[in-house]
């Protein structure tokens, strides 16, 4: 994801409101998150879909990563020839 730019990426609710249709196509082309900001503090996000698709994609991925490494530190974790043995006899008819 791009950086946001201050000077573009940051603007108040109001402003928001009144030019919503241009800050979202902002959005969709620089693919830069916009920050909504209310009474001078931030408010909300605004985020392209597919960058924002693949943000959840990531921490997913990470998710499922961190669930291994615990389960591997609990013992939980099987040698690589006994899985390859058993997704193999599984595929078999």
């Amino acid at each position: 994801m791009p950086k946001v730019k201050p000077s573009q990426d940051i603007q108040p609710l109001s402003t928001f409101r009144a030019n919503a249709a241009s800050l979202v196509q902002q959005v969709r082309e620089t693919k830069r998150p916009l920050v909504l900001t209310q009474h001078g503090r931030s408010a909300a996000v605004e985020l392209d879909v597919d960058e924002y698709e693949g943000m959840v994609e990531q921490i997913e991925l990470l998710r499922d990563v961190r669930t291994a490494e615990y389960q591997l530190d609990s013992g939980e974790g099987i040698e690589l020839e006994t899985a390859e043995a058993q997704l193999r006899a599984r595929l078999q008819p």
